[in-house]
């Protein structure tokens, strides 16, 4: 397997005469097929003055003076890509089901293992409408499933982010607990700080079977892995969380999932609600 390569190289009046694949094949002894590959699962990049972009066409002409980026990992790049399920398909905006283990945006090393990018190379194969943009306007951790709103306009990624920001979305999530979760009242407000801001979640016992519960979460604010941090300070870490609880012991992904997504649509003005189907929901 070759090894990861980190590297960068300026672009002279003789290498503008070539394709980018074929200059970094030289620079790296990588070969074209491989680089080519790697351009199209977005590994390399192309600075140009004050601009830097994923460059995915082999033949996109080069100048002198621009740089090339590659980020080649051929572990990253040969991973599987868990498929996401369209649930709504409303055209400003559209609805999915990330499943386990795919990302929400990419990072240097590529983005076709991001569901941004799925959906913008896939959802016109589904829907048989033209090519849309993808505007991400909320995350999932990479570990959690569920439900993952879409948009496809700037505007509507603009009315979107700001129902996001003011709250306006009822998001509800559901998670596989250690311990008998149901110990605790109904409605049970969790009020702490996460990474130094407040945080404010709220959980309700909704089965219990041996060692394990299954609750139902409300966020009230939306903190990176508030709800894993704050059930595993109540002493009920989610199963399979492996920053938080015991998630190398327990043998399963994680189990938390998004599992209702209700709102007015700022575009249309309709109430909206999105639920998981019963297939893919969390069992005890």
């Amino acid at each position: 397997m070759t090894e990861i390569i980190e590297t960068r190289l300026t672009i002279d009046a003789d290498s503008c005469q070539l394709k980018a694949s074929q200059v970094l094949a030289n620079h790296t002894q990588v070969s074209q097929a491989k680089i080519k590959d790697a351009m199209q699962k977005g590994a390399v990049w192309l600075l140009r003055g004050k601009s830097k972009q994923r460059l995915r066409r082999a033949s996109k002409a080069l100048k002198p003076g621009d740089t090339l980026e590659l980020n080649y990992n051929p572990q990253l790049l040969n991973q599987s890509v868990p498929e996401p399920q369209l649930i709504h398909d409303a055209v400003d905006y559209s609805v999915w089901f990330k499943p386990y283990g795919l990302y929400c945006q990419g990072s240097r090393w590529g983005d076709f293992a991001s569901i941004n990018r799925w959906v913008e190379i896939n959802l016109p194969k589904l829907t048989n409408t033209a090519e849309r943009p993808v505007f991400l306007v909320h995350r999932l951790d990479r570990a959690t499933s569920g439900l993952m709103l879409l948009c496809h306009s700037k505007t509507a990624a603009r009315l979107f982010s700001a129902k996001f920001a003011e709250g306006q979305m009822d998001k509800r999530y559901q998670a596989i607990v250690h311990g008998d979760f149901s110990n605790l009242p109904p409605e049970y407000k969790v009020e702490q700080e996460v990474d130094g801001k407040p945080s404010c979640s709220i959980f309700s016992h909704v089965d219990h079977n041996g060692s394990y519960s299954l609750v139902d979460v409300k966020l009230l604010t939306g903190r990176k892995h508030q709800i894993r941090q704050h059930l595993s300070n109540l002493g009920y870490p989610i199963v399979g969380d492996r920053l938080y609880g015991n998630g190398a012991e327990d043998g399963r992904d994680l189990q938390l999932q998004s599992v209702s997504l209700q709102f007015t649509c700022p575009v249309s003005h309709q109430p909206q609600h999105f639920t998981v189907a019963d297939q893919f929901k969390l069992r005890l």
